[in-house]
């Protein structure tokens, strides 16, 4: 496989979109093509194997492009299809995971109140217990699933400032805020409420993503199998849509300027 060809990235809708901005900034002589399943989205409120079978249309898709890696730019479809890919295909598989390891981290040894906003299914899938395991007795991980957040990604109320902080206190408003040490943002749609959390949360309260971490990740991976894109190349976003409407088109183009 060529250093000149492709990344594949995809996602449930339209969250991973911002994992492809991050590329973006980060890698900017890559080509990426990003392939969104709002057609059958939310992935967080199926059976893992609907999102594994959705999962494995969109790797042979992209294998079909000829890319030279995959990132699944979706915490959901990571827990339920990521070792099955691997398995199955010769091309790295970059999957995402919430970044609770960074939120513990950031105490420094000293116990954190850590909210994990994520999906249904991201909560429920074993990869995630067992990231889970890793921390708890040290640290108190509260669980907060978030389907809602998605729904309004989708559906292209972003910048509805009633909607989103109403939808948020909906989720949030049980917690002692103040006492909470840092939120984890574990769906790629929830990256785009940064500004939101911002105004929820108080001032101490670290807001934190994987997508930073997952782009260092495939960097990485790429470097050392002499396939990242060569500095003469002019790196491109290519965006596509199991849905084919003129709506989504626009709101993926909008996501990907905000």
């Amino acid at each position: 496989m060529s250093s000149t060809a492709p990344i594949g990235v995809f996602d449930s809708g339209l969250g991973g979109i911002s994992v492809v901005r991050q590329i973006a900034q980060d890698m900017p002589h890559e080509h990426v093509l990003y392939f969104g399943d709002s057609a059958n989205a939310p992935y967080g409120t199926k059976t893992p194997a609907q999102v594994r079978e959705l999962s494995f249309r969109i790797v042979e898709r992209f294998a079909s492009q000829g890319v030279k890696a995959v990132v699944i730019a979706c915490n959901t479809a990571t827990s339920a299809a990521v070792n099955d890919l691997r398995d199955t295909y010769d091309i790295p598989i970059i999957g995402m995971e919430p970044a609770l390891k960074v939120a513990c981290d950031r105490g420094q040894g000293k116990r954190q109140r850590v909210i994990v906003a994520a999906t249904p299914l991201t909560l429920r899938e074993h990869k995630f217990a067992a990231l889970m395991e890793r921390f708890d007795q040290d640290h108190t991980i509260f669980k907060e699933p978030c389907p809602g957040l998605v729904d309004v990604v989708e559906s292209g109320r972003l910048a509805d400032h009633d909607l989103v902080m109403h939808t948020l206190h909906g989720y949030f408003d049980q917690y002692d805020l103040s006492s909470i040490d840092s939120v984890v943002l574990g769906c790629t749609h929830f990256v785009f409420y940064r500004d939101y959390f911002r105004e929820l949360l108080p001032d101490t309260a670290a807001i934190i993503d994987g997508n930073e971490g997952t782009v260092r990740h495939l960097s990485v991976v790429l470097e050392s199998l002499g396939k990242l894109a060569p500095e003469t190349q002019d790196g491109s976003v290519t965006l596509a849509n199991s849905d084919p409407s003129e709506r989504i088109a626009a709101l993926s183009q909008q996501l990907l300027e905000r």
